[in-house]
């Protein structure tokens, strides 16, 4: 079933992002030659005028075929060179470029403003000032790796029901308490067996850790992060303005983190075991959908705003590697010599799938 849900997904978000492409090449009278979702060999295709419309083998991406994008000598001096990509205005091209990366946007913001409007997760610190926040629940938001937490079994999304030892009978609820009750209530206790109950899609759940002492604080921790989270409920007004600033705000830190990624990596210090490939998602999409249709909702937006950030990366054959060779070309007031983009752009592809090759096999590698 997580499958499932997730080639839906990835179909709504690959669609989306590649007829962003398509429209706004038809609209400025662009030839496309193929729409595809999924990478070859073909499935099976119907024309419809001049474009072709796909469904390909591998559904792990998809694929617009623009006239004259990867040019040659054709596109640039053939009879339909008039509606050819490569000679249409460097800001014809770059609307061409970006419309994939807006649209996943857009998809966010939609995806957001109406899980507002039907009652989104929302942390009682970020929401809007004098919003009524419903079934709050201190819930953890993170887990550390091998952690006390994580070989208890404690997963994102818990709710926390009470911490309880015992010594004493010693017991607190974190419906009256705070995240730093909870870790007072840690350090007191560091040495003991602590019994926590959780609510994970409303099923209650018990478990038991011993917390570890922490090298650097030198004080006893289990690992987890903690916020007070519950369901904001918002008119159709306030909905939409909240989903453009949250779309905003996660297009922002997504765009800090990939940075940091690439900070890292040139510096040979980038963990790549910690990107999550097509495998890994599928996991969390099963996780996300238990929660419910919302919390599905979300992390469907998510992905999106990844995907247009991922997209805008300065990359040979991604978006914001064509995008480069555009500021290139319009700086230097000449065309880059098309055999050597198409190489490049080649080449930039096949890193791009050897990457997906290792991002899957760490995938594989967590799930044994």
């Amino acid at each position: 079933m997580s499958i499932l849900i997730f080639l839906v997904i990835l179909l709504v978000l690959v669609v989306s992002h590649e007829f962003g492409h398509f429209i706004v090449a038809k609209i400025n009278k662009i030839r496309v030659d193929e729409f595809s979702f999924g990478f070859p060999p073909k499935l099976f295709g119907k024309k419809f005028g001049e474009t072709t419309y796909n469904v390909n083998l591998l559904p792990l991406g998809g694929y617009v075929k623009i006239y004259g994008e990867n040019p040659d000598d054709e596109s640039i001096n053939g009879p339909d060179k008039d509606r050819s990509f490569v000679n249409k205005p460097k800001y014809v091209q770059a609307m061409v470029l970006l419309a994939g990366v807006v649209m996943n946007f857009l998809v966010a913001w939609l995806l957001l403003s109406v899980g507002f409007m039907s009652g989104l997760p929302t942390s009682l610190g970020s929401a809007p000032a004098g919003a009524i926040i419903e079934n709050q629940a201190l819930t953890i938001t993170s887990v550390v790796k091998n952690s006390p937490a994580e070989k208890g079994g404690i997963k994102t999304g818990d709710k926390i029901i009470s911490f309880d030892t015992n010594k004493d009978s010693t017991k607190i609820l974190s419906s009256v308490l705070s995240s730093s009750d909870i870790q007072s209530f840690v350090k007191k206790h560091g040495k003991e067996e602590i019994k926590v109950s959780l609510v994970r899609a409303n099923e209650q759940i018990e478990t038991s850790i011993i917390p570890e002492i922490n090298t650097k604080e030198n004080i006893p921790m289990i690992g987890i992060s903690m916020d007070m989270i519950g369901t904001l409920k918002l008119p159709v007004h306030k909905a939409v303005f909240e989903g453009l600033k949250l779309s905003g705000d996660i297009f922002v830190g997504t765009l800090e983190g990939f940075y940091n990624l690439i900070k890292s990596a040139v510096v040979g210090k980038a963990d790549m075991s910690q990107l999550t490939g097509p495998v890994g998602i599928v996991g969390v999409v099963g996780d996300a959908a238990k929660f419910g249709f919302i919390y599905l909702l979300s992390f469907t937006a998510l992905i999106s705003i990844n995907l247009a950030v991922i997209n805008l990366i300065p990359f040979p054959a991604l978006d914001g590697g064509r995008l480069l060779f555009l500021i290139i070309e319009k700086i230097k007031g000449s065309r880059i010599n098309p055999k050597v983009s198409n190489w490049v752009n080649a080449i930039g592809f096949g890193l791009l799938m050897l990457l997906m090759v290792i991002i899957t096999y760490h995938d594989i590698i967590k799930l044994l």
